[in-house]
């Protein structure tokens, strides 16, 4: 499911699993992983309570470079990140922004289509392979 530029798809896995998947096929794919976070680890050493919620930022400048030709401020959205989640009934989800919404956001979608159209046929690869789909 997409809503407001944020796809959505279930997951097989647990978070971790499903974020060990994105980043192994990423690194396969020579993608550079900048950061794992584990925003429910931030959370209990704040003595606050989250369900499992994992990010990872990753890319590579020849996907995000001719974004940011277009339009540098893409850049606060770049590099490319996925969110694997656990809602309240255990359900895992991956989710990640849709690369022609940011354009549309930075307001380049007509001159970047075929750059957005590549990165979301990557992203929807990358993400179908992590959850299982």
């Amino acid at each position: 499911m997409a809503e407001n530029g944020l796809v959505t798809i279930a997951s097989e896995y647990s978070v971790k699993e499903t974020i060990d998947r994105l980043e192994a096929e990423a690194k396969s794919k020579g993608l550079t992983v900048f950061a794992r976070i584990d925003h429910a680890a931030g959370a209990s050493a704040a003595g606050l309570s989250l369900r499992p919620t994992e990010l990872l930022i990753f890319g590579n400048a020849k996907g995000g470079t001719p974004l940011m030709q277009a339009a540098q401020p893409i850049g606060i959205d770049l590099p490319l990140k996925a969110l694997a989640w656990e809602d309240s009934t255990g359900k895992v989800w991956l989710s990640y922004n849709e690369p022609a919404w940011l354009a549309g956001r930075h307001g380049i979608a007509p001159q970047t289509a075929p750059v957005t159209q590549n990165l979301a046929a990557a992203l929807a690869g990358l993400a179908k392979h992590a959850a299982g789909n």
